[in-house]
């Protein structure tokens, strides 16, 4: 992540210092000249700017988000070779502006005050939005290239913050920086960057079919290299150079460094030193321009040394892969058997180039030689269990799988989409120690457990119209005080049955509705069921009024019980069950945020937990040969949990609401069901359904 962050920290500072300058020059000229009345016309056309640099950053990535991935990959390569060519032309532009930017901005001032006030929010906003959108764009081929948004998100935050940092010293006269010098410098580094974003860019092109050569490469090391490595990561994070390159691409990257960098440096010299103006002259140009802008703002650039010239773009190339050889020479490289395998739906080469590992953890670079996306498993060929596994591996990509070996059999099995899977010819390892793997699970496998959470469920639905029943009656007989109490025995009853992410699918919002997002809040004409009659109940209405929410909750559970035999299941739900339920306790009961006026959330969390315990009984044959350890850490969690709650009850029924519990015990509670949950999370895994030969 934090190799991925410098590109865009380096682009943040730059850009971010770049637009402060111009502000701040905008602000200075406009209190100078004893206008500050306009200064809001000068913060409307910098935030409309910001505005629209974010906008662009979303229909950027809502546009990609909806493309095919081959689409995607010619989208992501030509915007690229579109933000080299920004990145390029802006580095060039402040070399040769850097010394006239601020009486150029002073100039467009005067011009706009009169001109009205319009104009001078143009001014702004077209000074600040030509950097907003250019940092937008790298900051999104970036983020691309990099695979995430993390750690370019963090490094571009950081170098905002400092170039806004940067530009109220400059405007304070508290710092004084050579801002020819720096924005010389850090062009060279960007020019050194943008080299990898074209070389990445004209990859994706080649991988979405507009460019051809997609496999004639350059050089391959996935054979010596481990492509997951630190090193390997840091040079790829900082100067996307990898392990795997095109012809075209290193071409590319050698020709815009040499071109770019020569024409750059040797546009340095143009810059010559202004003499130094007499002591009494910079004491009067110091006076004048002090209120009017930044120290330091329009310093005179000084031309590096003809030795510098040389030197400095050499080391900025030469030096990050100097370090990454020795580096990759002292760690002995990768393993001697690990090596790239081939996935393909051809038989004859799924796994070539697979051969008897060593024991111990290894790095596979699984290379799709096939035409369809495929999905790829290490497994046991006698038993079909699974060392390590990659989904979604398109063709001509590369992707690399960790896994431990031990003592036992070997091969790949390659599951194309849409086709059938075929398995490699396996490998007997000898001599490591035995190693944990995931055993496999079918439709048939699941199917028992499936049967029986639903005999569950139909059960409990059979007691739950009984007493939603019985509450109908309390309130037709005007019995309010019974009513609350038969209230909460119905809830947790059917809190208790798994009603988590359109289990019960519409029934769920006319059941268990909450009021949020109605037009009309609690008082909305479809908000009905239990938090409806909560609301009532707790809220002084009268029987009368509650009665027909009442008729229409029993209603409803009725329609649910005939309902549910009919609906149909997919048996690789029943595992996200045992996540879900608790996630929502977590999300909307623990939060207090389902709270109409009973403080009962924690007994509906018990319920929830009630109801995951119910989900882990009938998978438990499944779970326990799988992960022993993990099933007794999740039981374990489970009576920790219950115990939170069962504190929290009291003798006379009624319990503790959530907003009354004192600050460590809710935050112990949160912590309790947030390890609950994070123990919980890997059960879907575990009883994945994968595909087999």
């Amino acid at each position: 992540m934090w190799d991925d962050a410098f590109p865009s920290f380096l682009i943040g500072l730059r850009e971010g210092l770049e637009a402060g300058l111009i502000v701040s020059i905008l602000v200075a000229t406009l209190v100078r000249s004893g206008q500050k009345a306009r200064l809001p016309q000068v913060w409307t056309g910098v935030l409309a700017a910001i505005a629209l640099a974010l906008s662009f950053g979303a229909v950027l990535t809502f546009t990609a988000a909806n493309l095919s991935g081959t689409a995607q990959e010619a989208f992501g390569g030509t915007l690229s070779l579109i933000a080299v060519a920004f990145v390029t032309a802006m580095v060039f532009w402040m070399r040769s502006s850097a010394r006239t930017l601020s009486s150029d901005i002073k100039e467009k001032v005067a011009a706009a005050l009169t001109m009205g006030g319009g104009v001078l929010v143009l001014t702004s906003f077209l000074a600040v939005g030509r950097e907003g959108l250019e940092t937008s764009l790298f900051l999104w081929t970036t983020a691309r290239s990099a695979g995430e948004s993390t750690g370019p998100a963090i490094g571009a935050a950081v170098g905002l913050v400092l170039s806004a940092l940067l530009c109220w010293g400059l405007y304070r006269r508290v710092l004084k920086i050579n801002l020819s010098k720096f924005f010389t410098y850090t062009g060279m580094v960007l020019i050194v960057i943008a080299a990898g974003v074209l070389s990445y860019g004209l990859r994706d092109l080649q991988e979405g079919g507009a460019l051809g050569g997609a496999h004639a490469y350059a050089f391959d090391l996935s054979g010596s290299i481990d492509a997951s490595s630190w090193y390997a990561t840091l040079v790829q994070g900082v100067l996307n150079i990898t392990v795997t390159m095109t012809w075209l691409q290193v071409v590319a990257y050698v020709a815009y460094l040499a071109v770019v960098m020569t024409l750059f440096v040797r546009g340095l010299r143009a810059a010559a030193p202004k003499p130094e103006p007499e002591p009494a002259k910079a004491e009067a140009v110091a006076e004048t321009e002090a209120a009017a802008e930044p120290v330091g703002a329009a310093e005179p650039a000084t031309a590096p040394s003809s030795r510098n010239r040389r030197l400095l773009p050499a080391a900025l190339v030469t030096v990050p892969a100097v370090v990454a050889v020795v580096v990759i020479a002292a760690s002995g490289g990768k393993p001697a058997t690990t090596a790239t395998v081939a996935v393909s739906d051809a038989k004859a080469d799924c796994g070539k180039g697979f051969s008897t590992p060593q024991p111990g953890q290894q790095t596979f670079q699984m290379h799709n030689t096939g035409s369809k996306t495929s999905e790829v498993y290490l497994v046991n060929p006698t038993t079909s269990a699974v060392y390590g596994e990659i989904e979604g591996l398109a063709p001509g990509t590369t992707r690399p799988l960790t896994a431990t070996i031990g003592n036992g059999d070997y091969a790949w099995r390659c599951v194309p989409t849409g086709g059938d899977a075929v398995t490699s010819a396996a490998v007997h390892v000898s001599g490591g120690a035995a190693v944990k793997a995931v055993s496999p699970v079918s439709d048939d496998d699941l199917k028992a457990p499936l049967d029986g959470y639903k005999a569950y469920v139909q059960s409990g639905l059979a007691t739950l119209l009984t007493q939603t029943q019985k509450l109908q009656a309390d309130l037709t007989a005007g019995d309010l005080a019974t009513a609350r109490t038969d209230w909460l025995t119905a809830h947790l009853q059917y809190s208790s049955l798994g009603a988590a992410y359109g289990t019960f699918a519409d029934f769920d919002k006319k059941i268990n509705g909450r009021a949020d997002g109605l037009p009309d809040g609690v008082n909305d004409k479809d908000f009905s069921g239990f938090h409806r009659l909560e609301y009532g109940l707790w809220h002084n209405q009268t029987a009368a009024e509650l009665a027909p929410v009442a008729d229409q909750l029993s209603s409803d559970v009725d329609g649910l019980g005939k309902a549910f035999p009919t609906q149909d299941f997919d048996p690789t739900d029943l595992p996200l069950r045992t996540h879900e339920i608790l996630e929502n306790a977590l999300q909307f009961e623990l939060t207090a945020d389902t709270d109409e006026g009973s403080g009962t959330n924690l007994a509906t969390v018990q319920a929830n937990v009630a109801g995951t315990q119910e989900l882990l009984t009938v998978l438990q044959p499944l779970i326990a040969p799988r992960d022993p350890e993990g099933l007794s850490t999740i039981n374990a969690d489970i009576k920790r949990v219950s115990a939170l709650l069962a504190a929290a009850h009291h003798a006379d029924g009624s319990w503790t609401p959530v907003q009354q519990l004192d600050a460590g015990t809710r935050a112990q509670l949160n912590g309790a069901t947030g390890q609950l949950l994070e123990d919980l999370a890997p059960v879907p895994d575990l009883l994945e359904i994968r595909k087999s030969a």
